[in-house]
């Protein structure tokens, strides 16, 4: 007779408190059973999900969360998180419009403290609710669980550096990849139960107290022995030299080394602590574990065969065309060399990287180094392109200013999933990209329209030699159109006219033109001549152009994939400079809302935003100065 099923018993985590470790050995298998299933349906991140399932039964049950500060590093992996605090009848709407959020989020319940989508923040935030806790006098525990990937961030160290004193502070350091561990068997996971157990300390304080009489050189000699003996045992020395008390390696899938040690570890109070947890990404489902990546994204599949349910689509994704033109352009110039920063497939520098594994670095989760050894490259005579998400190129701007803007250095910078970018919602929305790069004096910015001209802006950046360029381009597929053989470089601050009209011009910059056509079209069948102009460049504009249109047109609407600030800005900016405005012309900047944007599909969040055909024609008949009725239009 199967066992009776727990996870339906579990409506907060303070139901397993009571288990026993073979009854916390099942729910483990039936939440890993139920976090494949909902992902199914879903899609979104599974793979580091499977390989926390252990740690994450093990933390909820050994620590009394909520009270207990239980903070995420990124967020993938928190799916079975979310159906242990309460979330389980609404885990099928993961990143869906509305639905729950594919990563921790404050607003979302009391078992997120702290929302996490990018690496390396989990620690930093745990200093804070401890030192909070300290300032009020409480004693709760604080604990932050991050990857071993997001310990390639600088930020990790600077914030262990400043919580070397801090008191009932866990650091769990899952370990999924790096191999920075020794075998993990019975012997590690026996001496880490030991280091962390109460006779060992007690033991430990003796020695201390002994080794105080000592001369300081002896007590100092006896304190570095004790330390670098426990770290060729279980390792972690490193850690040590940081302040933290280590404990590990430990198998971070048997429960029976985790909830031990754990609850060890909880009661050591004098000190930071890290717990060194190996796993396995894609831990219990076949498919993930066999595939490359481990099933880390993955749209909707069978359960049963791991096949994904990807639409289908003749024409290819804005990535691999970033990718392959910088192959052929590497083809001929042998001092192209790409950077990703932990993203080689995201960003389609592992096609890069097989055709040129020598001229191809992975810097880690390290946007900040990226960009500033990108400047070094750059500084002596290479061509770099620092291809990164504009999401994560946040994280390097004041090396954007300082090391490579202000030196005027020619770095290229790859600005991939510019705009919405649909279910992994506000965290990695490409927003704000267009006005903080866009203000840098003599920065180059083009928005690739579509993929031919993300071809071109490819081939322009090799050009530029003089000073800094960037090119965005969006999510997904192009729209279908041939690619340019060879592609030519642009003509630096050139736009185009797509369509000639009378009314109201419509200039788009980046991948909302195909938008603003299909408004011109909707604004000729109410009668309304538009012109649609590509401006390609937000800097340098084309100055020529936008006063061109200003000059032929009642009204100027411009559409752009960013927030308030960025392009639409420069243009009124450079209009009222000419004094283009004092002749009545009437405007309108079409914009992301001044909001964060939840969730969605991105075609729902673009008419959300405004920025569909539809929401082009609505601000152009504003600016216009007149109202669609049923009975046509109508003077406002």
């Amino acid at each position: 007779m199967p066992p009776t099923p727990l996870l339906d018993t579990v409506r907060t985590p303070a139901d397993t408190r009571a288990f026993t470790i073979p009854q916390l050995r099942q729910l483990a298998d039936e939440l890993r059973t139920e976090t494949i299933d909902a992902v199914s349906v879903t899609g979104g991140h599974l793979g580091a999900g499977l390989g926390v399932v252990e740690l994450t039964v093990a933390l909820h049950h050994v620590f009394e969360t909520p009270r207990d500060i239980l903070i995420w590093d990124v967020g993938h992996q928190v799916y079975p998180h979310k159906i242990l605090t309460g979330r389980r009848e609404r885990i099928r709407t993961l990143r869906q419009g509305a639905g729950l959020s594919g990563f921790t989020k404050r607003s979302e319940s009391e078992y997120d403290p702290f929302g996490a989508a990018h690496a390396a923040t989990s620690i930093s935030a745990a200093l804070g609710f401890a030192v909070a806790r300290d300032q009020r006098g409480d004693d709760n525990k604080v604990i932050a669980v991050i990857g071993d990937g997001s310990m390639s961030a600088g930020m990790a160290y600077e914030a262990m550096n400043n919580a070397a004193s801090t008191k009932q502070l866990i650091v769990v350091l899952n370990d999924n990849d790096m191999s920075i561990a020794p075998p993990v068997g019975g012997m590690s996971a026996y001496l880490a139960r030991q280091v962390s157990g109460g006779a060992y300390r007690s033991l430990r304080k003796l020695g201390r107290q002994v080794a105080g009489a000592l001369p300081r050189p002896l007590k100092e000699a006896a304190r570095k022995a004790e330390e670098y003996a426990r770290g060729m045992a279980t390792g972690g020395t490193f850690f040590e030299e940081l302040g933290f008390y280590y404990v590990g390696p430990i198998d971070g899938h048997n429960m029976d080394h985790l909830v031990p040690v754990l609850r060890n570890v909880a009661g050591i109070v004098d000190r930071p602590v890290l717990v060194h947890v190996v796993t396995h990404k894609g831990k219990g489902y076949a498919p993930a574990e066999e595939a490359e990546d481990k099933l880390h994204a993955v749209a909707k599949f069978d359960v049963i065969t791991g096949k994904q349910s990807k639409a289908a689509s003749n024409a290819p994704s804005y990535t691999k065309v970033f990718a392959q033109e910088l192959i052929r352009q590497a083809e001929a110039d042998d001092k192209i060399i790409a950077i990703t920063a932990a993203m080689p497939s995201g960003t389609g520098l592992d096609l890069f990287g097989k055709r040129f594994p020598g001229r191809t670095f992975d810097v880690g989760i390290a946007e900040q180094h990226a960009v500033t050894f990108a400047a070094g490259l750059a500084a002596d005579g290479m061509k770099p392109f620092a291809a990164l998400y504009s999401t994560f190129l946040q994280r390097g701007y004041d090396q954007v200013v300082h090391d490579v803007a202000i030196q005027k250095l020619p770095v290229r910078f790859a600005i991939d999933r510019a705009g919405l970018v649909g279910a992994d919602g506000a965290t990695h929305a490409g927003s704000f990209d267009v006005g903080y790069l866009g203000q840098l004096p003599g920065f180059v910015l083009m928005g690739a329209a579509d993929e031919a001209d993300l071809a071109r802006m490819v081939a322009t950046s090799v050009a530029i030699d003089d000073r800094p360029s960037g090119f965005r381009f969006p999510r997904g597929e192009g729209i279908g159109i041939d690619l340019p053989d060879p592609a030519l470089p642009l003509e630096i601050g050139k736009g185009r006219i797509m369509r000639e009209g009378t009314a109201v011009a419509i200039l788009s910059f980046g991948a909302r033109l195909q938008e603003a056509l299909r408004a011109a079209d909707m604004l000729a069948a109410r009668g309304l001549s538009a012109t649609v102009a590509d401006a390609r460049f937000a800097k340098p504009l084309d100055e020529e152009l936008i006063l061109r249109l200003a000059r032929e047109h009642e009204a100027l609407v411009t559409v752009e994939e960013g927030a308030i600030g960025g392009f639409g800005a420069f243009v009124l900016h450079r209009l009222a400079a000419r004094g283009a405005l004092d002749r009545g012309l009437k405007v309108r900047t079409l914009t992301l809302p001044d909001v964060f944007q939840d969730q969605d599909k991105p075609e729902v969040m673009y008419a959300q935003a405004g920025l569909d055909a539809e929401g082009i024609v609505r601000g152009a008949l504003q600016a216009l100065g007149v109202e669609q009725t049923k009975g046509g239009l109508r003077a406002l």
